[in-house]
């Protein structure tokens, strides 16, 4: 018998040295370990492990490795990892976990991020993004919380998280055969997800519990680990709460106004109470957006009972210690909650600060004293802040000019609001192929320094024909992908076999390959490419010089004018003109996110001028070679520099909307017309679009520094975290 083989078994088995020495349980065992991190979403060998061992159940699986691995016994993963040689890669893989998780003292954070590491920071978040399989998450502002502790993580910052666990989470989106958003809400198993009972110093698992006058909200406490940053996790399907408490937060953004305010109380109040019952003691408090203003007033209860300070003494301690970061330039984002219904819930909690209703509802108004005035979770949470942020530096001029009411006495330029523009976490976006040529020409220690800019510039090296076969080796996976979830969404509709097969080749892989994906709000004007019929009809007719859209995102289940809008797009696919070259993938979430961010040509953004807060998936279409072409707006008006994308307008806004957007609609059509396919169709005798490829070099070289999140953490931690934990003298507007 060889040795390379185990009796009974008639499969060839790894060398001695790697199978020997461990167990079918043993190999199983590490896989388990792997998964219950989410440590491995951003390393795309461990993605590519999971995957080998089912490609598949994998898929159907919505990458979840730890619903997979439920589905495989010890032995059946022992034969699948012969099968694969599998062997040495999940020791690899485990060992670089753990060698991960315990070095700690040579990380960024460990040698600048100082008192933090005995006082970290709390970090509040309404929803997480962190990969597909968890579906806790409904767009930005979660895919934004999800990079800020996985680069967090990175650095070595001392960060906990706190959101709240939606078992059907955000919806599931599907169009019906008219083209209509339909809303689906799927039930997730807890067992399937890499979390666990967070529990006390005693081994018991936490339950906190929250006042109301409507009698007493109970929550349990999850724990999930990302990377080195623990996210807790507060579910509200509890044994003793009413049955449409147990549903409270079964839904991300879902239900009415109470439900909201309910959701919020549960995140600020029963987020301070489950860290006090875990024994941790933030120096830190940040509340991303308004939903967990309320955080701070548990705050200043705990000082007042464990240190005899009064409301004011406590309010002013509390405030020091709390940043907060605004994220909306729309009015209508701001969470507003009628007295009744801000007495019902904080009613306990007033009386045990001392304050009367009055006090407490003018802490949530911009004018204390108008009782015609709602009380709003963005003023509470500036109010109980000493520190405050907006996401872009554009955005800082527009929330400084939005609140400045809140500070009648000071100049427009002097409001306490400052900004620290959004990044992205790379190892999350960036693909695996685009690393690999990084790895190649940029120097070997990259991922540890992508937040200075002079890593990126040895991008110019890279050899222009290796960086275009390699983006277009990604065009021709976006494809592939759109291709099968266009004849699955046929299918899914009955539509008949003609159809189906049609939409197996959809798009053409040499032609320009336009992206566009986001919320389906009115003022992002998907369909500003519209406007100009006649000019855009002779754009995409043109045989010589083909342009093609792909276009994701969701409408907000009561925005009937969003769903519209997704509506008249999808439907685009039934008229000869645009037949197979616009397409609508249904479903817009972290993974149609990525294979559209890794493989277009162009990504464009149109939003009305300023109503853009940062935005971040041009940002993510940077580390892979893909051009902007954007109104200048958010993140853009200070990244364009006139080489490394493409602008729209020249970041002016009319008065009259209707004037605006025909304005730009027409100098939407110009850039495309007169810059953008002219570049794109200019060819050497080698077929290479050489001032297109030197676009996409200095797109990289001068942007993915600047837009990172870990440059975006570091700018938290040395303007923000630091001063309100003391560590640092006060730099309050952080400009």
């Amino acid at each position: 018998m060889s040795q390379t083989e185990i009796p009974g078994s008639s499969v060839s088995q790894p060398p001695r040295d790697s199978w020997m020495e461990i167990t079918p349980q043993a190999l199983y065992d590490k896989l388990v370990t792997l998964s219950r991190n989410l440590w491995w979403s951003w390393h795309p060998e461990v993605v590519a492990l999971f995957r080998d061992l089912d490609p598949v159940r994998w898929r159907q699986l919505d990458h979840n490795p730890v619903a997979l691995l439920s589905e495989m016994t010890p032995e059946q993963v022992a034969q699948r990892a012969s099968e694969m040689v599998l062997y040495t890669r999940i020791n690899q893989a485990h060992r670089r976990m753990k060698d991960y998780l315990k070095n700690t003292q040579s990380t960024w954070g460990a040698r600048e991020a100082g008192v933090l590491g005995s006082m970290p920071v709390a970090y509040f978040s309404a929803e997480f993004g962190i990969h597909e399989s968890v579906p806790i998450y409904s767009g930005g502002l979660g895919v934004l919380s999800g990079d800020h502790i996985k680069s967090a993580s990175g650095l070595g910052v001392p960060l906990v998280a706190i959101g709240l666990f939606y078992d059907q989470g955000y919806f599931k989106q599907h169009l019906d055969i008219d083209g209509w958003q339909q809303e689906e809400y799927l039930d997730t198993k807890v067992e399937n997800l890499a979390m666990e009972p967070a529990r006390d110093k005693n081994g018991k698992p936490i339950t906190v519990s929250i006042d109301t006058l409507d009698g007493q909200l109970l929550a349990k406490v999850w724990l999930m680990r990302v990377g080195r940053v623990p996210l807790y996790l507060l579910d509200c399907d509890v044994e003793g709460n009413r049955p449409e408490d147990r549903e409270l937060t079964s839904r991300l953004y879902g239900g009415d106004v109470r439900t909201r305010i309910r959701q919020e109380l549960v995140l600020g109040v029963g987020g301070v109470k489950a860290l006090r019952a875990l024994e941790i003691f933030p120096g830190v408090y940040h509340l991303n957006e308004g939903h967990s203003a309320f955080a701070p007033l548990e705050v200043i209860r705990e000082r007042m009972s464990d240190d005899g300070l009064s409301f004011d003494d406590a309010l002013r301690d509390v405030a020091q210690h709390t940043v907060f970061t605004t994220h909306t330039p729309v009015p209508a984002g701001h969470d507003r909650f009628e007295g009744k219904l801000v007495e019902e819930h904080l009613g306990p909690l007033r009386q045990q600060l001392g304050i009367s209703y009055e006090q407490l509802m003018g802490l949530g108004r911009v004018e204390p004293q108008n009782e015609n005035e709602l009380f709003c979770m963005t003023v509470i949470g500036l109010k109980l802040s000493r520190r405050a942020n907006a996401v872009s530096s554009l955005h800082g001029y527009v929330s400084r000019r939005m609140w400045s009411h809140l500070w009648p006495w000071r100049v427009e330029e002097e409001i306490p609001i400052g900004h620290i523009t959004n990044g992205v976490h790379v190892p999350s976006w960036l693909a695996h192929p685009m690393q690999m040529l990084y790895d190649k020409y940029l120097d070997s220690d990259w991922q540890d320094r992508m937040g200075d800019g002079k890593t990126w510039q040895k991008v110019y090296s890279i050899d222009p024909g290796e960086l275009w076969e390699t983006h277009n080796a990604l065009k021709s996976r976006l494809l592939e992908f759109v291709r099968r979830r266009m004849s699955r969404q046929c299918r899914r509709r009955n539509e008949d076999e003609t159809a189906v097969e049609a939409a197996r080749m959809v798009l053409d892989p040499s032609a320009l390959t336009i992206g566009f994906a986001r919320r389906f709000a009115t003022y992002k004007r998907a369909d500003l490419f519209l406007k100009n019929l006649d000019h855009f009809l002779e754009m995409i007719d043109d045989v010589n010089h083909p342009v093609q859209f792909i276009f994701a995102g969701k409408a907000h289940p009561a925005d009937e004018p969003g769903k519209k809008l997704i509506q008249g797009i999808a439907n685009l696919r039934h008229d000869p003109h645009f037949a197979g070259k616009i397409v609508f993938v249904e479903d817009y979430d972290i993974n149609v996110g990525r294979h559209l961010t890794q493989g277009v040509d162009v990504w464009l953004n149109n939003p009305r001028r300023p109503l853009e807060a940062s935005g971040t998936s041009g940002q993510k279409v940077v580390l892979n070679g893909g051009l902007n072409c954007s109104i200048l707006d958010g993140w853009w008006a200070e990244a364009f520099n006139g080489m490394n994308g493409f602008a729209i307008g020249h970041g002016m806004q009319h008065r009259d909307t209707a004037i605006g957007d025909a304005r730009d609609a027409e100098d939407l059509m110009r850039v495309l017309k007169d810059e953008i396919i002219p570049l794109f169709y200019d060819r050497d005798a080698d077929g290479l679009p050489k001032q297109w490829i030197g676009r996409m070099s200095n797109s990289i070289a001068t942007l993915a520094a600047r837009f990172s999140a870990h440059r975006m953490v570091m700018d938290y931690v040395k303007h923000a975290y630091l001063v309100a934990a003391g560590g640092l003298s006060s730099d309050m507007n952080m400009r």
